[in-house]
């Protein structure tokens, strides 16, 4: 899909397509590390700067001929295109990365083709940004890819989401909306110990560059695509939707070969629900999702991750004067869990039965919306651990906009998801000029 979709892209001047009109931004990032740890920089762990470009191309004319080609016959695949209202969509980020010593690379973040091939459906082919369910940095249904180093160490947001390679099917019947998407494998990005710390269980508690472990992919192959489906609608004021996943688990949990030191991705189906709608002067959210894992589904197997159910609650409010509030709670059930304890080496580490995780966003604007000032906060009572993140951002003009803030995760213990994270405090500052 990629490759279709980028031929087109690098093609479109020959049928006399504008693909001048970039804009995007040009951003540098630094982030000074508050706490010590055991990796490849010292006083850092982030330091780049950034040059993103975007643009995209509408297809227009039913019968274009090509500049140049001398012949009677219109272009029918670019007339295809611009009768089924075609969009032709593009995003990279050209990066220089002084955390490893200068070293320069390119992103693509999208490159995609979007149509309407049918009245009542739109397709989106290559890559692509996508995002379902209803939490704040918490996802119960939403099990597309995400980049975990980016949002601890202080990249924008929109980087905690990693692009899939995909095709997206939309249908608009009348009982309901209906999304449906098909990629490859894609995992989740997280701390491996050069630039974040993190629990290692082959290490026995929190590694940095000492860290030895072989993360195994499944093997691209189509019997290793991965399925999402999403079916929505609206009641009134309301969105009611049902989910289901077929797939692997983003974040490797599992044990191929321990003397090896091999963990794996395992096969994961997930079934859930959400409902989002007005409450209480605010907007509620309620959002269920059931993990089932489909290699160890009794729970016998100490090597392969238990089932998981989970369930998330959230409320938010305008509180007026430019003053919003957010509320979480997620709860986290493993299924199973007294196999789980049954066949436990003595030596293993435990983890608990259940896990309960609230979180807290306020943000207030200032001076006339240009200044906003955003406190979030996890917090996680059974665990013992959470993660604060203050941010402050000016948009100094129209194209300028400084953006401070810190990342804070804490806990008293080394293996649970935030405790894990407290060696890696920092302070970070970004700069952007858009254009």
């Amino acid at each position: 899909m990629i490759i279709m979709s980028g031929a087109l892209f690098f093609n479109l001047e020959e049928v006399g397509a504008d693909v001048s009109k970039f804009h995007g931004f040009a951003e540098m990032d630094y982030g000074a590390k508050v706490s010590d740890d055991n990796t490849k920089r010292d006083n850092f762990n982030l330091l780049e700067q950034r040059l993103q470009l975007k643009t995209m191309y509408t297809f227009e004319g039913e019968n274009y001929e090509p500049r140049g080609v001398h012949s009677h016959k219109p272009n029918v695949v670019y007339g295809y295109l611009a009768e089924k209202s075609s969009v032709l969509n593009f995003k990279g980020d050209f990066t220089v990365d002084e955390y490893f010593s200068g070293k320069t690379d390119f992103e693509l973040r999208e490159l995609n083709i979007t149509l309407t091939p049918y009245r009542l459906m739109d397709a989106q082919f290559g890559r692509q940004i996508i995002t379902w369910g209803t939490g704040d940095y918490l996802f119960v249904n939403d099990l597309f890819p995400k980049d975990y180093i980016s949002f601890f160490i202080g990249r924008d947001d929109e980087y905690l989401k990693k692009p899939s390679d995909a095709m997206k099917l939309s249908f608009y019947p009348s009982p309901a909306n209906v999304d449906f998407v098909v990629s490859p494998f894609e995992p989740n990005t997280i701390p491996e110990g050069d630039r974040l710390s993190f629990f290692d269980s082959f290490q026995g508690g929190i590694a940095g560059v000492n860290s030895d472990r072989d993360l195994l992919e499944p093997p691209l192959q189509l019997s290793n695509n991965e399925y999402a489906l999403r079916i929505y609608r609206n009641f009134e004021s309301n969105e009611l939707a049902f989910y289901y996943f077929r797939g692997f688990d983003k974040n490797p949990t599992s044990y191929k070969d321990e003397a090896a030191r091999q963990l794996f991705y395992p096969r994961l189906d997930v079934y859930g629900t959400s409902l989002r709608g007005p409450t209480s002067g605010g907007i509620g959210n309620i959002e269920f999702g059931y993990y089932n894992s489909r290699e160890d589904s009794g729970g016998n197997n100490r090597l392969i991750a238990n089932s998981l159910f989970k369930v998330l609650t959230g409320y938010e409010k305008d509180l007026g004067s430019d003053l919003k509030i957010g509320l979480q709670y997620l709860y986290e059930q493993t299924s199973d869990y007294g196999n789980y304890k049954a066949n436990l080496l003595p030596t293993d580490f435990v983890f608990d039965e259940s896990r309960h995780l609230l979180a807290q966003r306020i943000t207030k604007l200032y001076k006339n919306q240009t200044i906003a000032v955003s406190l979030f906060n996890f917090y996680s009572p059974s665990n013992r651990d959470g993660y604060v993140r203050p941010t402050a951002s000016y948009n100094i003009s129209d194209q300028w906009k400084a953006t401070l803030g810190a990342n804070l995760p804490w806990g008293e213990d080394d293996l649970t998801e935030f405790g894990q994270m407290k060696r890696n405090k920092n302070v970070f500052f970004r700069a952007r000029y858009s254009f």
